[in-house]
Formats: C-alpha cells, sequence, structure tokens
C-alpha cells in the first residue's frame, strides 16, 4: 500500500486556519475535502487518513498521512504552504533489528472494568500510566522502546455547529517521542496505516517514524 504524507506549515493569520486549529471537528473536515469523494460512510478509514499538529521552529505544521493521493487544489490558497512525500520508500526499508526514532500523538485512555462504580466509562491516562499505555501498545505495534519522553498537549476538541453538548469531542493527548527497535515488521506496517488509541478522526493516532542514523 502507498501512504502519503502531507506537511501543510499554516498561515496562522489565516481566519479558517485559526478556527480549524480550535475546533478538531473543523479540522477534520478540512482535511477530508482533500480526500476523493465517493468514499461512502467510512471515508476517512477507506483514505487512511491520520493527522497530527506539529508545533515546529518554522511554525504550527499540519501532518496528514492518507492511502489517496490528496487533493491540494481543495486548500485555500491562503492556508499556507504544503508539501507532499510519498512514504514507501520508508515503508519498504522497515526491517526487524532496526533502529528508528518515532512519534505519536495519542489519546492514551482505557474503559473502566466491572470492579469501577462508572463501569464502560473511557478515562485519559496522564503520566507514568500514560507511559504504561505506550509501552503495551508499542510492543503489539511491533516496536520495542528504547527511550521514551512523554509530554501532554492541549486537549483535542470541538464540535459541529448545529451539535448538542452532549455530541461535543474531546480527546485528552499525550505526545511520545523516543528511540526504539523494530521487533515485528508486519505488525507495525499495520499500525503505521491504522494508527493507535482511539480519538483518529481527530487529530491522534498518527504513529510517525524515522530510520535512527
Amino acid at each position: 500500500m502507498t501512504l502519503w504524507l502531507t506537511r501543510i506549515t499554516v498561515d496562522p493569520r489565516d481566519r479558517q486556519v485559526r478556527g480549524d486549529l480550535t475546533n478538531a471537528v473543523r479540522m477534520h473536515q478540512r482535511i477530508m475535502t482533500l480526500m476523493p469523494d465517493g468514499l461512502g460512510a467510512n471515508a476517512r478509514q477507506q483514505a487512511g487518513v491520520l493527522y497530527r499538529i506539529d508545533e515546529t521552529r518554522s511554525g504550527t505544521q499540519l501532518l496528514i498521512q492518507s492511502s489517496s493521493a490528496p487533493q491540494l487544489e481543495a486548500l485555500p490558497d491562503s492556508y499556507g504552504t504544503a508539501e507532499i512525500r510519498d512514504l514507501s520508500p520508508l515503508l519498504d526499508a522497515l526491517h526487524d533489528g532496526l533502529s528508528v526514532r518515532y512519534r505519536l500523538a495519542a489519546n492514551a485512555s482505557k474503559r473502566l472494568g466491572r470492579t469501577s462504580e462508572h463501569e464502560g466509562k473511557v478515562v485519559a491516562l496522564r503520566g507514568q500510566a500514560a507511559d504504561e499505555w505506550w509501552l503495551d501498545r508499542a510492543q503489539r505495534c511491533g516496536l520495542g522502546i528504547k527511550t521514551l519522553t512523554g509530554t501532554s498537549q492541549a486537549d483535542q476538541s470541538g464540535h459541529r455547529r448545529d451539535a448538542a453538548a452532549a455530541e461535543r469531542v474531546r480527546h485528552a493527548v499525550v505526545r511520545f517521542d523516543g528511540l526504539a527497535v523494530i521487533t515485528d515488521t508486519g505488525a507495525l506496517q499495520q499500525a503505521l496505516c491504522a494508527g493507535v488509541g482511539r480519538g483518529k478522526s481527530h487529530g491522534c493516532g498518527l504513529l510517525s517514524l524515522a530510520i535512527a542514523r
């Protein structure tokens, strides 16, 4: 499968950019305008869309991974500057034993069990509990973690214009960075394509890798 990574350095002066950055539902809708029409009810999954917002020295960057080539002509001219990269060379280079750098902004969370008075409720994890969540998930994703830095991020929240309060979305986010060794290439490639954890429609779950030098 071919994966595309679109990197958009957004213009914070643009009104549409500011609106999207403060409303995860609007950001999701914006990103989906870059995907082909006719994808059906599960359009995000069909297009393989995952995204993350990174704050960098050069500004705020919107990273979009997709299995469908993005249609950048749908992006407003004033939105920012965009570049597209084919991730196939990276995917083809992955193999067991390879050292990689990783980054993941995830909704580290768990569903409370029968011993809790709030059985079934999903609760956010922070600190050591979030790190342990990622260590467990990473193993299942084919990564042996060597170093880990967990950083709490602003919640991803949003709502549709006509939505009731109960329909609004909010995802607590922790960003994980570090070094790892690939232990199961097949499982890792699946995690890269499918994403990790909850909140994939709203800025969570995109696992990024770079070969460690």
